[in-house]
């Protein structure tokens, strides 16, 4: 019964999303108040029968209701029940229902927060993303219905994939969808804009928060997937470039220009056709990343396995959102002609360098993540573009952003001097010159220039804030006085690029990092970067719903013991899985890492054995990012939009 009433609320939504849809943009039209607060109402309503649907899943995963198709294939009762839930969206059917619970809370937000803008334009917004919702809600009730009868039903179900049955799993990929569907805010204002013609600065100013807290849950999203990776998988590394983590990466990129080109708009009302263009490129290419994750196109470990008909109903929404939104620009380009002028030398130019490369960066990594297969699907060649091409291509266009990043947030708006900036950051320079000689003088050049880069911008943000501060040209009190009182924009901001730099400084770390391949029976040793790794045994251990078994590796130094490390191989006897599960030591700044990777007839055991320096400072950079982007959202300036203000004067003087 409870799954009839998920199936009968998801088709409510539908027809609660369409008429959202029409409503919304065509409601203005009637000039009727009635017509205008008609939107909001229909976006709590929307959100209302999705979230019942949803609730509806997960009530039938932790139950273990195996009459539903969908829980019988990804689920079991002896998983733990953690894993029954966050199950629902490890498959293709539950991730789009989350999807569309995701957007519609994104709707249900500007309905309740939207307050402080023009009817017409919130009306409009929520018009966008009840089209945009409506869409794929009807994809999921068509095509990917969740909800599936299955008659007999078996005893138990098939089981969640060993390696999503992880707490990483149970938060990565809502994290990561809110980042996805965030960008359907910035996209939905573009277009709304578009239809009313007027892209002005109090737009840059509504349009600049929600583009930041999308971005700041999609870094979130790509931080938690890279770490989950990292230690689950036990592949060794942070990044390798698969086509679905390029797939996140590309609206990152694209969001984080759109986030710099907001603030232009706002204090220039410059780069407007340019700002709306990267709304919905951004947003584009979150659909993009959904439909290549679940067409079948792309060949990966985190991809979805869709049937046909699945994969082309999203590339016919894929084509009608992009190509309508497109065609929609091309006809209101003319009224996007902006109207403040800048200097060569100015904060408006290093943001448009920082826009240009970080496009630059997008082009490269779409090109190589689609070339491949589509290569393969139109003439038949297989190709293969792996991490030397992106490495090599990607590396050499970062360096430019990166001397942007310590030089443009000094330099003023609209016309600056160059000399004084570079005067102030004389110490960046001279910490990323020293840093560099000390590490090229071992013959690690690229890993020089890496933590010459990262230096280089983490000292810059501080010199900035220690400007706003006055820090050492002022007694200390005055300059903790000053620092109380100063935007939390301005200190998320710095935060921001402080966090890019920490994550630089823990990419090029680790490209020091030393690694084995040995095989060891008890009690024989090997050496690696300085220590004396010796496997002491080998033995069972039961797990919850598997077996496994236990490698006890001792690490030593000078000939003292200091450590012991416990990596697993899991046997899941349900889906017939054996998975590695590594064994981490981190002090924080460098990671000791072992993976029990095989038994071999002879006896003993396969390790895969690593030292890396560096790799927690990718993940703490990525939080110090995020964290950065919530501080700054906490700015009251942020939150109240300049229509509230304006729209208060105008009734004084009324």
């Amino acid at each position: 019964m409870i799954p009839e009433l998920g199936h009968f609320a998801l088709a409510c939504a539908v027809a609660l999303a369409i008429a959202q849809g029409v409503v919304g943009i065509f409601g203005p039209s009637l000039r009727d108040a009635r017509a205008l607060r008609a939107a909001p109402a229909l976006a709590f309503s929307h959100f209302l029968a999705i979230g019942l649907s949803f609730l509806a899943l997960v009530w039938a995963g932790v139950v273990s209701d195996f009459t539903v198709e969908n829980i019988a294939d990804f689920s079991s009762s002896a998983v733990p029940l953690v894993y029954r839930i966050s199950g629902i969206w490890g498959n293709h059917d539950g991730s789009i229902l989350l999807w569309c619970l995701i957007l519609a809370l994104c709707g249900l937000a500007v309905a309740v927060f939207g307050g402080n803008l023009p009817a017409s334009l919130r009306s409009r917004v929520l018009g966008v993303m009840g089209l945009v919702s409506g869409g794929f809600l009807l994809f999921t009730l068509t095509v990917s219905d969740p909800f599936t009868r299955l008659w007999p039903p078996p005893l138990d179900g098939a089981g969640v994939n060993p390696i999503l049955q992880d707490p990483g799993l149970a938060f990565h990929p809502p994290v990561l969808y809110t980042g996805y569907v965030g960008f359907s805010v910035a996209f939905a204002f573009a277009i709304a804009a578009l239809i009313e013609g007027r892209i002005d600065a109090a737009w840059g100013r509504w349009v600049r928060p929600w583009a930041l807290i999308s971005w700041c849950f999609l870094t979130s999203g790509i931080a938690l997937g890279s770490w989950w990776s990292y230690y689950t998988l036990g592949w060794g590394g942070y990044w390798f470039w698969d086509p679905v983590e390029n797939a996140s990466l590309l609206p990152w990129l694209t969001g984080t220009a759109l986030l710099h080109c907001a603030i232009v708009v706002e204090k220039r009302e410059a780069l407007k056709a340019w700002t709306v263009l990267l709304a919905i490129a951004t947003f584009s290419l979150s659909l993009t990343g959904t439909f290549l994750v679940r067409s079948g196109i792309l060949n990966s470990v985190h991809s979805f396995a869709a049937a046909p008909d699945q994969g082309l109903f999203i590339l016919a929404l894929l084509g009608l959102t992009i190509g309508g939104s497109l065609l929609l620009f091309a006809i209101r380009a003319p009224v996007l002609a902006a109207t403040g002028i800048y200097a060569p030398i100015s904060r408006e130019s290093a943001l448009v360098l920082n826009n240009v490369f970080l496009c630059a960066i997008a082009a490269v990594v779409f090109t190589g993540t689609l070339y491949p297969p589509f290569a393969n699907l139109l003439f038949g060649i297989q190709l293969s573009v792996g991490a030397p091409f992106f490495n090599q291509t990607v590396l050499p266009l970062t360096a430019p952003i990166i001397v942007a990043m310590g030089v443009g947030p000094l330099l003023a708006w609209k016309r600056a001097d160059l000399l004084p900036v570079l005067q102030r950051l004389w110490l960046a320079g001279a910490a990323a010159a020293i840093v560099f000689l000390a590490v090229a003088a071992s013959r690690h050049v690229i890993a020089g220039v890496g933590l010459a880069g990262g230096v280089w911008v983490v000292v810059s943000a501080l010199i900035d804030l220690g400007g706003r501060v006055r820090l050492f040209r002022v007694p200390l009190g005055q300059s903790l006085a000053r620092f109380v009182t100063l935007p939390r924009a301005a200190i998320g901001a710095a935060l921001g690029h402080i966090g890019f730099g920490v994550t630089v400084l823990g990419i090029a770390g680790m490209t020091l990092a030393v690694q084995k391949v040995v095989i060891l029976q008890p009690g024989q040793s090997t050496e690696l970067g300085g220590y004396t790794w010796t496997l002491q045994d080998i033995h069972d251990a039961p797990g919850p719903n598997y077996t496994q078994r236990v490698a006890d590796i001792t690490l030593s130094q000078n000939g003292e013991p200091f450590l012991t490390l416990h990596p697993s191989r899991r046997n899941f006897m349900a889906q017939k899985v054996t998975t590695n599960d590594a064994a981490i030591h981190t002090n924080g700044f460098q990671d000791i890492y072992a993976v029990f990777a095989d038994e071999p007839a002879g006896g003993g055991a396969e390790l895969r054995l690593n030292r890396h320096p560096m790799a927690p400072e990718i993940w703490f950079g990525g939080l110090i990012m995020a964290l950065g982007g919530f501080l700054s959202l906490s700015d009251r300036r942020l939150r109240v939009g300049a229509p509230a203000r304006r729209k208060a004067a105008e009734g004084a003087v009324a």
